[in-house]
């Protein structure tokens, strides 16, 4: 299950935050096997390979904090933005409890405002994979071209058009644990890459399993779209990586997860 069930669901309809506080209570539980440190290490990559200077770095769609914290734990100064209320302060209290210094903000990362001079912003797994529209998507790299200095960076992650054409559309999915268990019905819409994911949670409290049930509304697109809309929002030397691999830009049809690198214009 990846984090495509969870904080980034919170830009889908703001209408549903019972659903996404709901999502929260057990977001990190069902997300223990995450690759949260490839995702880390991947960014790191990122800065070394493109020799930019990185102090400050937004986090778009943070969920609870995972990446945010760790890596504020390697010396970068962080700011960690979702739309979920309820996954934020879980990411503040583990953050406290750790000690760890994050700035956690809560706002639609289509419609971000307030934020300028960063040398770096992610967002990674697949929350841009919930801005279905077009237009959004033009508009939410404005707004993060918006925010970075002048050559400074935008890395994210969308999952692979083929890859979800061929293992995730009418498909089930399911994970059984004590505490918590979910099972998956990805079910296809009307576009091409577009699918619903219609999930039902089992989670333990107070000795009784509670049921509650969420749809999530997802869509990608082709690799060329990202980087058109890139190109036309004022980034530059945009460069695309499958599955965390920093080193080969080919891309197989049976990649998973495709990234993005992009330059904002020194300009």
């Amino acid at each position: 299950m990846g984090r495509c069930s969870g904080s980034s669901a919170s830009y889908r309809t703001r209408g549903l935050m019972m659903v996404y506080r709901r999502m929260a209570e057990v977001y990190d539980h069902l997300m223990t096997h995450a690759p949260y440190e490839q995702w880390v290490d991947f960014t790191e990559e990122m800065i070394r390979f493109s020799k930019t200077h990185v102090k400050r770095i937004a986090d778009l769609g943070c969920g609870t904090g995972e990446i945010t914290t760790r890596l504020a734990e390697r010396g970068y100064e962080m700011t960690g933005i979702d739309y979920s209320a309820e996954m934020l302060t879980y990411a503040e209290h583990k953050a406290s409890a750790n000690k760890i210094t994050v700035n956690w903000l809560h706002q639609d990362i289509r419609e971000l405002s307030g934020l300028r001079d960063y040398d770096l912003a992610i967002s990674y797994c697949d929350v841009i994979n919930y801005i279905t529209e077009p237009e959004e998507i033009r508009k939410t790299f404005q707004h993060v071209f918006n925010l970075l200095k002048p050559g400074g960076l935008f890395l994210f992650d969308v999952h692979h058009l083929p890859f979800i054409l061929d293992y995730y559309v009418n498909e089930t999915f399911a994970e059984v644990t004590d505490e918590a268990s979910y099972i998956w019905f990805c079910i296809p819409g009307e576009e091409v890459g577009e699918m619903y994911h219609d999930l039902t949670f089992y989670y333990l409290q107070d000795g009784l399993y509670e049921r509650f049930d969420e749809q999530h509304h997802q869509r990608t697109f082709s690799i060329n779209f990202y980087k058109e809309i890139l190109q036309q929002s004022g980034f530059e030397n945009v460069k695309v990586y499958a599955d965390f691999a920093v080193n080969d830009e080919s891309i197989a049809d049976d990649a998973a997860r495709i990234f993005f690198s992009a330059r904002k214009t020194s300009r």
